[in-house]
């Protein structure tokens, strides 16, 4: 019983952690003068797809568990497009 909360709180924390990397690389490159527009768009549609898929998933009987597992998915996407 307690193995899958602390599964969950460790996935939960790595995604806080990631998400700091993402937002910490596109606010520096923003600074830098490096920053698109193209970049910013897709920042605010990845977040409302995100949330459309995560709504989704918990209105058909998903979990708290499979929701953080796409958002992790999702951020390690852009911190690899971000730092490639």
């Amino acid at each position: 019983m307690l193995l899958p909360w602390m599964k969950l709180a460790t996935d939960t924390t790595m995604l806080a952690v990631e998400s700091q990397l993402v937002i910490w690389t596109r606010l520096s490159q923003a600074a830098m003068g490096q920053g698109s527009a193209t970049e910013n768009l897709l920042m605010v549609t990845e977040k409302v797809a995100a949330f459309a898929e995560a709504a989704a998933t918990l209105a058909t009987g998903g979990s708290a568990h499979k929701v953080v597992k796409g958002y992790r998915r999702k951020v390690r996407a852009n911190v690899k497009r971000l730092k490639g």
